[in-house]
């Protein structure tokens, strides 16, 4: 069995948020240059929705580490809102190829 190490699973993360800014502007380039829905729903699967899961994932994770000093400043409900639902719903509510 091949076991993955901690070095392979910190590279992925570094990758994976290196390329989130990105997201964003290539989804909006292939939502310009593409008038098939159908080439819209490529980049939104193979490309976008990988990496707002792996955001998802991260948002939960800083919420859960932010969550004393949220609560403290009594910001709880924004702070959950901000890091967890709204990358939820980008990553599994929003239809497929559309970006807004």
């Amino acid at each position: 069995m091949h076991k993955v190490s901690k070095k392979s699973i910190i590279l992925f993360v570094i990758i994976a948020l290196a390329l989130t800014p990105f997201t964003g502007v290539l989804a909006q380039e292939a939502a310009m240059h593409q008038e098939n829905n159908g080439g819209k729903m490529a980049v939104d699967v193979v490309l976008v929705r990988p990496l707002a899961f792996v955001a998802s994932v991260l948002g939960a994770g800083l919420f859960v580490v932010a969550l004393p000093f949220s609560a403290l400043g009594g910001n709880v409900g924004p702070a959950w809102s901000k890091m967890v639902v709204a990358p939820g719903k980008y990553t599994f509510v929003r239809p497929l190829g559309e970006f807004h």
